[in-house]
């Protein structure tokens, strides 16, 4: 008689394919949040090796790494990372012209 065991393998991990931005949902997956757009990036190995380690060794995943590397870069370049940055910007700008317009106009010589 044999025995029937079962194997204790993990279950698949959920899946997204992601087309043109869009997650769209696969059966099985999770579905993501509506404002949530993906896109498909590759690293080499060695880069790959250490955003690993870096998530694993400061208890954080892949994404919440990823979410950081963005928002740094967007305020490297002066770009707003979400609603609140851009009504910021968007109120300084409004008040720079009022600034210039103080300004003395030039003398007549």
């Amino acid at each position: 008689m044999a025995s029937a065991r079962k194997s204790k393998t993990s279950p698949a991990p959920a899946l997204r394919v992601v087309s043109g931005g869009k997650a769209a949902a696969v059966k099985g997956a999770r579905a993501g949040e509506p404002g949530e757009r993906g896109k498909r990036i590759k690293f080499d190995l060695e880069t790959w090796h250490a955003l690993d380690l870096l998530a694993r060794d400061s208890t954080k995943s892949f994404q919440e790494l990823a979410d950081e590397a963005f928002r740094d870069l967007l305020r490297k370049h002066g770009r707003p990372v979400d609603l609140k940055d851009a009504l910021k910007k968007s109120l300084r700008e409004s008040e720079q012209p009022k600034r210039r317009g103080r300004e003395r106009p030039p003398q007549a010589d």
